[in-house]
């Protein structure tokens, strides 16, 4: 750029040139200087304009204040030549911040090179809202940010450019993108052809989705097809394939976003999941001697062994990451070993069974004598993590051992996760109590008051430790040199139960006293004090050495520690008083037991540990039921007489509303808040659909663009259905996602046999599986979802034909097993009853064939010369669920033709069911639906 132009050449030179800082900026003053006043003259082409501010420019950048070509700069940027333009929006994203005033008039230029036809004038301003990026500024380009994202004629450098524009956008000011109306269209790029373009979309879509799970829930699949088509069936750009592991950045980013989701329920997904997974991990069983190609196939396998700890740590996936992980900790590269021990500590945290890593131990605790502090520093997590009841003893005692030698910057963590073990695990209190005073003798200065407070807890809660506790400490405090902290716990435990061990060989009250108090020189002023209530303890239990403790109280009372003075003061006068054991006694009684508490050693580590152990909630599940309709019997006249009563003057008032009526009557936001999208509607939508619920194929959706047909069949409580999605278009159904939704998963499983293909070619159908099982009563039908790019984003939400009655099997039945059954059923609330008007045929007749069509699609077995009115329909039939067991159902439909009415009764030993079968038999036997 400077060779173009001779003055700016020229006056780098001068700038190069100089010898000293002051002729430099004498040189810079007098060009500033007239550049200020070529500006102020005005009439400069675009060249000069272009001189000057580039001139400007290189100032600023030597450091130096500019306040002159701002005005300049905002005129090149609507200049048509590139490199005018170029040098416009330079002097922006260097001489402007996100709150000048100038930003406002190089908006509308901006827009028009956001609009404009010319890709590298689309570059230049995504460039220019990226690195400035205000808010006013995003308010007001974002909306052509993402049209330049979505266009399916923007180039794919461009559409690159503008996702990462959105994303520093987003990072900035999240709420100035509606970041869940654009999920399905921003997601739906994650299948382009370009793997830049879906790189950078997928960066977009991880910090989307952070804050928007449910909105960006299909980039699930998404990214799982992805990473199928990559690893699995080696889907890629030979360009894209770094030192022959396919985009190793991108597998990177899908799998961190997989992690982002709880574990998907989609057994199709989850297998397709781990397959791509065990596939990643075999690409690593051995290692290559090229060092880059080891270094992309770690970046993806440490990742990918999160994910699979993520999904399930009880898995075989597991086991094998963990065989990989012991190679790697034993690694010579440092980095290798660093990984390989923060994900083998992330496994142990999460993982119930740590076989497979304690077979490793003893390259773990030799990680603890690493040459670098952070892999040093991984082995102490991972050692804290897999540490049990088993191996306690012998990690906390290695650890104890390389406490004497660890860094000072690691010696604080490891006081306290030795203090947190030696307490979790202790097998005897005998143990515990030697380790901690063994810690604070080796580690006293990066002792918290936390430790010795628990310590002091312990002791005082376990009768049968106190005794031991009083010797042993009596035995550290010997030593020539003690810490401190040691001193204190000395002091509280002495104090209270040094009677305990006084008459023991070398435990004499005057022993305890002469060792105690030959520490008390060394401590600060609340140590001292502590021990001075040690004293007067021992006032109360030995008066063989009370003249030795009133010397001290007396010494104390001449300190110039206002806390020392007043407790000597008080502690002697209390000694002192003559005869009045029982006031002393009163005084100095042994401290209760404390209270059960939550330790402060784990809350402090909590705030510290990376690796928090989260809470993972488990469904109870019930024991599935077995409810058999059974009798034998005749027909009494009461039972007859109930079946075959009229229908005159029933009121119709208290009809029972639809499925489809209680499915929309949800508020859209409680269905938004599970993912469950809005439902289409249209003028046939819903009668597709009430058809579809009794006969096993036919239409469920269709427009100009795409035919949507479902054949059914089902048997007990399993069914499967075939989903035909055609192309009615000549043109390509791009980026197709098909998903499913249920609002209650835990009565009804709905997955795919596979994942839709993300293409459907023109004029050709493509059939998708999908596998359903019925395990308790359910109202809701499971909803598909689907969306592609034909012109702009197409989605369809549509109510699959999968009702109660699908899974419900004939059964036959003579009139009076009939009989006795609906007796024993009895009434409400184990029937369900409406009544509903319905229309005649021309001759003015019920049309009883098409009733029974409709009955018996609902998979109710019609059972003839049942009923003694012939008008009737009688039906019977068995509900299959796989967790609630088998229901029966009875039902009897009466039209009556003088009243256009029919009334529905349905009889069932769940309430529930009854309610349910009601419903969806009234539905499409309606005068509404029927006309």
């Amino acid at each position: 750029m400077a060779s173009n132009m001779r003055g700016l050449t020229q006056f780098i030179a001068d700038i190069r040139g100089a010898r000293v800082r002051e002729l430099e900026e004498k040189r810079i003053n007098k060009e500033m200087a007239n550049i200020r006043k070529r500006f102020k003259d005005g009439n400069l082409d675009g060249y000069q304009k272009k001189k000057y501010v580039a001139k400007v420019i290189f100032t600023y950048i030597l450091g130096y204040k500019v306040d002159i070509g701002h005005m300049e700069a905002v005129n090149l940027i609507s200049s048509p030549k590139y490199s005018e333009k170029q040098i416009g929006y330079l002097a922006v994203t260097l001489l402007m911040h996100e709150n000048s005033d100038f930003l406002r008039l190089v908006v509308n230029s901006i827009r028009k090179d956001l609009n404009d036809n010319n890709e590298i004038h689309n570059c230049l301003a995504l460039h220019a809202i990226a690195n400035v990026g205000g808010v006013e500024m995003a308010e007001a380009l974002t909306e052509d940010v993402h049209r330049l994202l979505i266009s399916p004629t923007s180039p794919n450098f461009v559409r690159k450019k503008a996702a990462l524009t959105l994303l520093r956008l987003y990072r900035k000011h999240p709420d100035v993108i509606p970041a869940a109306e654009w999920a399905l269209r921003i997601v739906s790029i994650m299948d382009d052809m370009d793997l830049g373009v879906v790189v950078c979309v997928t960066s977009l879509v991880m910090a989307l989705a952070q804050d928007h799970l449910d909105a960006y829930a299909v980039c699930y699949q998404k990214a799982v097809d992805r990473l199928n088509r990559l690893v699995v069936q080696h889907e890629y750009q030979a360009t894209y394939a770094y030192y022959k592991v396919p985009t190793p950045w991108l597998q990177v980013k899908l799998l961190r976003l997989l992690q982002y989701y709880p574990p998907t329920e989609d057994t199709t997904l989850r297998k397709v999941m781990l397959d791509v997974l065990q596939t990643m991990m075999n690409n690593c069983a051995e290692p290559s001697r090229n060092v880059q190609h080891n270094n992309a196939q770690h970046a993806v396998l440490f990742e990918a062994i999160s994910l699979a700890i993520h999904l399930d740590t009880n898995s075989p996936l597991v086991t094998t990451a963990a065989v990989l992980l012991a190679r790697f900790i034993s690694s010579k590269e440092t980095n290798v070993r660093y990984l390989g021990l923060d994900t083998m500590a992330h496994l142990a945290a999460r993982t119930e069974n740590l076989t497979a890593i304690k077979k490793h131990q003893g390259t773990i605790i030799l990680s603890l004598r690493d040459k670098d502090i952070s892999v040093r520093r991984r082995a102490l997590d991972l050692l804290y993590s897999m540490c049990d009841t088993d191996n306690s003893e012998l990690i906390v005692g290695e650890l104890l051992r390389y406490l004497k030698v660890a860094d000072y910057g690691l010696r604080e963590e490891m006081v306290l996760k030795i203090a947190i073990l030696t307490e979790k695990y202790a097998s005897t209190y005998k143990w515990y109590v030697d380790t901690i005073l063994e810690l604070l003798s080796a580690a006293g200065d990066h002792v918290g008051e936390e430790v010795w407070y628990r310590v002091v807890q312990i002791v005082t809660n376990t009768e049968d430790l106190q005794a031991y506790a009083a010797k042993v400490v009596f035995e550290y405090l010997r030593s020539p040199s003690s810490h401190e902290s040691l001193v204190k716990v000395g002091g509280y435990i002495l104090g209270e139960y040094g009677h305990l061990i006084a008459n023991d060989p070398g435990y004499s009250p005057m022993e305890q006293f002469q060792v105690l108090h030959s520490k008390s020189q060394f401590c600060a002023a609340p140590t001292r004090a502590l021990l001075l209530s040690t004293y007067i303890k021992w006032v109360n239990v030995f008066p063989e050495i009370k003249p030795q403790l009133l010397n001290v109280f007396e010494r104390y009372r001449h300190v110039l520690d206002v806390d020392l003075q007043q407790r000597a003061c008080e502690f002697y006068a209390l000694a002192s008083r003559p005869d009045d054991d029982e006031l002393l006694q009163n005084v100095c009684e042994e401290i209760p037991p404390f209270p059960p508490r939550e330790s402060a050693l784990l809350n402090r580590l909590n705030g510290k540990d990376a690796f928090a152990e989260s809470t993972l909630s488990r469904r109870a599940t019930r024991k599935p039921t077995l409810t058999k309709a059974n009798g034998n019997g005749s027909a009494t006249q009461d039972s007859a007489n109930d079946i075959t009563s009229s229908l005159m003057g029933l009121d119709i008032s208290g009809q029972t509303p639809s499925t489809f009526q209680h499915l929309v009557s949800s508020s859209p936001a409680a269905l938004a808040e599970k993912g469950i999208p809005l439902l289409t509607v249209g003028p046939n939508v819903e009668r597709w659909f009430d058809k579809l619920t009794w006969s096993s194929e036919g239409v469920l959706y269709e427009d100009v663009q795409i035919q949507i047909g479902i054949k059914s069949r089902y048997h007990g409580h399993l069914g499967q259905l075939a989903v035909y999605m055609g192309n009615k278009i000549s043109a390509p159904l791009i980026s197709f996602t098909a998903t499913l939704h249920t609002e209650e998963p835990d009565a009804l499983s709905v997955t795919f046999a596979k994942i839709a293909p993300n293409v459907i070619p023109p004029r050709t159908q493509s059939q998708q599986l999908i596998q359903v099982e019925c395990k308790k009563p359910f109202t809701k039908p499971p909803i598909l979802s689907v969306s592609y790019l034909a012109g702009a984003q197409q989605s369809i939400a549509l109510r699959l034909p999968i009702v109660l009655t699908k899974f419900i099997e004939h059964v036959k039945l003579g009139q009076a097993d009939f009989f006795e059954r609906w007796r024993l059923i009895g009434g409400p609330p184990r029937e369900a009853q409406s009544i509903f008007p319905i229309n005649l045929t021309e001759s003015g007749y019920v049309d009883r064939e098409k009733q029974r069509q409709i009955v018996s699609g609902f998979s109710l077995n019609i059972l003839d010369e049942i009923d003694p009115n012939p008008d009737n329909i009688v039906g019977a039939g068995i509900l299959h669920m796989s967790v609630d067991g088998k229901v029966g159902c009875l039902m009897r439909l009466e039209p009556n033709r003088e009243a256009k009415l029919c009334r529905v009764t349905v009889r069932s030993t769940s309430e529930d069911v009854a309610a349910e079968v009601q419903k969806q038999i009234q539905k499409p036997l309606s005068a509404d639906t029927l006309s």
